[in-house]
């Protein structure tokens, strides 16, 4: 009796937890977020006594410039929480690399294995922060598979350049140190490898404002080039119907595989551990490709906005980079050259320019070819720039770049 009566309580502990451990589940399954907010949200309280999260003032505007800054690849992670704190992040470097992680920002609420139930995302009834589409760039930069284009360094003053340019005799990145003299320091890019090119940092630094120079124009100048470009794009993008084609395609081949695999199942030609690393592999496929595809969908591509704010800066390009912080004057240098600097000693050269300079540049030779009693139209110009507007992804990214440029 004396066993009995101590078994008794234990056996209740534990169907009490298996009912809060269920309820938990079943809730999450309805798309609520259980337990204390994520970053950026806050707990609350309906008038009928439900409890929900919302999005946090100050802190979810923050979570969202992290999102936005760690797709750009342009920062590491540390450094983007770093900048995040200094906005005024109340959260831990851990906690910070979780929160990225996590589906619910982009309106998912991720439920674990257990037992026979395999993981799942279902969709939350909080308001999401972030696309989803934004959220699986995230993670394809964190994972390692989208291909970083612009250095991932905050540096010194004196080297805005640091991270940019490579070695002209070896391919390798230049980096840049001090050395001191008899009453000041004198500041140098050198090689990281193991040739002896060497160069003045003042001199260099000297050149790339002329360089980015080049690139500044008059605004009404701009925006004549931005009736041609943006008359040519919008011809090149608006029938969207192949790529959208293309997505439903690997769409349905994902769910094929499924039906297959669940088939051979079926048929006992698999065995059901199998069939759940093809289905958790699947299952990650289609909600990638869904994702995309909705942001496909939605995205209306508008890229007249993004020239207003493009014009404004490129037409105090050179202004924006002598008065601007170094990460100001870092952006200006990864807006308009996506790819690596070379300096020879005397000029730079890059095999990339920003694609909307880019195109702006051909126009601007076409008009300086035109001869006494030619038409001059800008319209004229288009069938020149047409074959030249290919990727329409790459012109709105970089768009976006040189929109950009000033924010902080």
């Amino acid at each position: 009796m004396l066993a009995f009566y101590l078994a008794a309580p234990e056996v209740e502990n534990d169907r009490r937890a298996l009912n809060v451990f269920h309820g938990m589940r079943r809730a999450k399954k309805e798309g609520r977020w259980m337990g204390t907010a994520p970053i950026g949200y806050v707990n609350k309280t309906n008038e009928s006594g439900k409890k929900y999260i919302a999005p946090r003032e100050v802190q979810s505007d923050i979570m969202k410039w992290a999102f936005k800054e760690l797709a750009k690849n342009m920062f590491s992670t540390e450094q983007v929480w770093k900048m995040a704190k200094e906005k005024g992040l109340k959260c831990s470097k851990n906690n910070f690399w979780t929160a990225i992680r996590n589906p619910m920002y982009c309106g998912k609420i991720f439920i674990p294995k257990y037992k026979d139930e395999e993981s799942q995302l279902v969709m939350g009834q909080h308001e999401p922060l972030i696309s989803e589409a934004l959220f699986y760039d995230v993670q394809d930069v964190l994972d390692g598979r989208k291909k970083v284009m612009r250095a991932k360094m905050k540096v010194d003053g004196h080297f805005p350049l640091r991270g940019f340019v490579i070695c002209p005799d070896c391919g390798r990145m230049l980096t840049g140190s001090k050395s001191k003299g008899r009453s000041q320091y004198y500041y140098y890019y050198h090689c990281s490898g193991g040739c002896k090119f060497r160069h003045k940092a003042e001199d260099m630094n000297e050149k790339i404002v002329s360089e980015i120079g080049k690139y500044v124009y008059s605004i009404p100048r701009l925006n004549l080039f931005k009736e041609v470009i943006t008359s040519v794009y919008k011809s090149k993008t608006r029938d969207r119907i192949g790529n959208i084609q293309q997505l439903k395609i690997r769409l349905q081949d994902e769910n094929n595989k499924l039906s297959k695999a669940r088939e051979l199942l079926l048929c006992g030609d698999i065995e059901a551990d199998d069939y759940r690393m093809m289905k958790a592999d699947a299952d990650k496929k289609i909600n990638r490709l869904e994702a995309k595809l909705t942001s496909t969908i939605t995205d209306t591509q508008n890229v007249e906005p993004l020239w207003d704010k493009a014009i404004s800066n490129l037409s105090q390009l050179g202004y924006l980079y002598e008065t601007g912080t170094i990460t100001q004057k870092r952006k200006i240098i990864g807006s308009v050259f996506p790819e690596n600097l070379t300096f020879d000693g005397f000029k730079y050269r890059t095999t990339r320019v920003n694609v909307a300079i880019k195109y702006i540049t051909l126009i601007d030779k076409d008009l300086n070819g035109n001869k006494k009693g030619t038409n001059s139209s800008f319209l004229n110009l288009s069938h020149q720039v047409t074959p030249m507007v290919q990727n329409s992804n790459q012109l709105i990214e970089d768009l976006k770049l040189l929109a950009d440029i000033l924010a902080a």
